[in-house]
């Protein structure tokens, strides 16, 4: 039984924190609409502070072989140019209440959004995986008695009890753990320059500005918009008058700083650490204080894999509800769904493990390829079209109502706007004609923008004018066990 606005109102953080989530997929109603944009903030800072993160960020030196000064640029400016796009999609979630795959449905069709829900479920997935894989070598630095795989169990099993708990329970964390980490990341970061760089540290690795650009993209653009299909499923318990602005800032220096520093970190580890493992290397660069970095890279891991597991979960509910038109499910179905979720992640983790940087890279820049069409079409769709303004209950109807079940020509574009980037690939794995002719630099995501934008926003304003009128309105559907 839902409470009434005035008990929601009267709860605090940790009250709430401490029961079950009801709700999963649907609309949350109004009465139960609770937060503040500052909460935003707290949860993608603190869900960057993680070997993850820090991994990428090396990626600029160790696999780019860029020195550290333009590898600082590069991280710098990627991650302030992808966070516009994660940020707009976080705003998104007081305005209409749903999770981010389900709006989708609006631009594809109830079943067309199978197509792009699917592909985000897949980059859960990995993410889950990769983390583990982190979290198990950060436990195990810690105490050898613990092995990586055991370590991994660990991190896999916190993880899913939280996820299990849900909304509330992660904001709650998420406040307090901002503080924890920032000030262990900043003493480790001391430690690491007090424990002396080569004089020449700078000067180490060749600037080419093909690698300067994939680094950008690689560890700042496509790792905010990797945030997109998912931010706003944190979003939308906000009250819908807390207003756009304020969501949108409070995500996007969140992420930003968030994801900057702990890049910053492992740029510098890459070039200075002989350890081939970077969660390795920080635990011997910072000296005595090694562990407690440890204890807390663990910690961030569990903390972003409850993110996946519980964006994973909600993909997945949303793909099922396709097929079953009035199943709203609850606390139970999430906690079902988060287990099998988190067992096949243990799987892929075991899996990767001996190739991790390698694979992570060549997973990382997938996502980019697929996720831009995306991530352009949702946000125009949203703010330039729709202008916020969808038929709630007809993304949740079997037809799709005003939207159908398959939006062919949204399809299309999205498809196009992938085939657009095929030549401009730079992989480890595949490296298109465009790219070989630019000397290695991967312009696909840019072209992507410059092809889809137009051609959607053509396309999407005549499909709007033949709708006509819609209106937001509020289902309240009372979630299943």
């Amino acid at each position: 039984m839902a409470s009434t606005s005035a008990d929601t109102a009267s709860k605090g953080g940790k009250e709430r924190a401490s029961e079950l989530e009801q709700y999963t997929i649907e609309q949350i109603p109004l009465d139960q609409r609770h937060g503040k944009p500052r909460d935003l903030f707290t949860i993608w800072f603190t869900s960057n502070l993680m070997p993850l993160t820090i991994v990428t960020g090396a990626l600029t030196t160790v696999l780019f072989g860029l020195p550290f000064w333009p590898a600082l640029i590069a991280i710098v400016l990627g991650n302030l140019i992808g966070a516009v796009f994660m940020a707009l999609h976080s705003a998104q979630g007081p305005k209409l209440g749903i999770p981010q795959m389900i709006q989708s449905r609006a631009q594809y069709g109830v079943l067309g959004a199978i197509l792009v829900v699917g592909i985000v479920v897949f980059m859960y997935l990995g993410f889950f995986a990769s983390n583990l894989i982190l979290g198990g070598q950060s436990i195990h630095q810690i105490t050898s008695a613990i092995s990586v795989n055991w370590g991994i169990l660990i991190c896999a099993i916190v993880s899913f009890v939280i996820v299990v708990y849900g909304y509330d329970l992660i904001h709650f964390l998420n406040r307090w753990m901002a503080i924890a980490f920032s000030i262990v990341m900043i003493v480790a970061t001391i430690l690491i320059f007090h424990g002396g760089l080569p004089a020449h540290f700078s000067s180490i690795g060749h600037f080419s500005w093909g690698s300067f650009i994939s680094a950008m993209v690689v560890t700042g653009v496509l790792w905010q918009i990797a945030y997109a299909p998912y931010v706003s499923d944190y979003s939308r318990y906000m009250p819908p008058e807390e207003g756009t602005r304020k969501v949108f800032w409070y995500s996007y220096w969140g992420v930003v700083i968030g994801s900057t520093g702990p890049m910053l970190v492992g740029a510098l580890v890459g070039i200075v650490s002989k350890n081939a493992s970077q969660v390795a290397g920080i635990y011997e660069l910072a000296l005595g204080f090694g562990w407690v970095v440890m204890l807390v890279f663990a910690l961030g891991i569990i903390d972003t894999n409850v993110l996946n597991a519980y964006g994973g979960v909600l993909c997945t509910i949303t793909v099922g509800q396709n097929f079953r038109e009035k199943w709203f499910p609850g606390a139970k179905a999430r906690a079902v769904v988060a287990a099998v979720f988190v067992a096949i992640c243990l799987v892929l983790a075991l899996a990767f493990a001996s190739t991790f940087l390698t694979s992570f890279l060549n997973f990382m820049l997938f996502l980019l390829y697929l996720l831009v069409p995306w991530t352009l079409i949702n946000l125009i769709d949203f703010y330039l079209v729709a202008h916020g303004d969808y038929d709630v209950p007809a993304l949740f109807s079997k037809s799709g109502g005003i939207y159908g079940r398959f939006n062919w020509g949204t399809i299309g574009i999205y498809l196009l706007g992938f085939a657009v980037e095929i030549p401009f690939i730079n992989t480890t794995f595949y490296e298109g004609p465009a790219a070989k002719a630019l000397n290695g630099v991967d312009y696909s995501w840019l072209i992507a923008i410059i092809v889809v934008s137009p051609i959607y926003y053509w396309y999407a304003t005549k499909r709007r004018s033949r709708l006509g009128k819609v209106h937001t309105t509020t289902p309240v559907h009372a979630p299943q066990p």
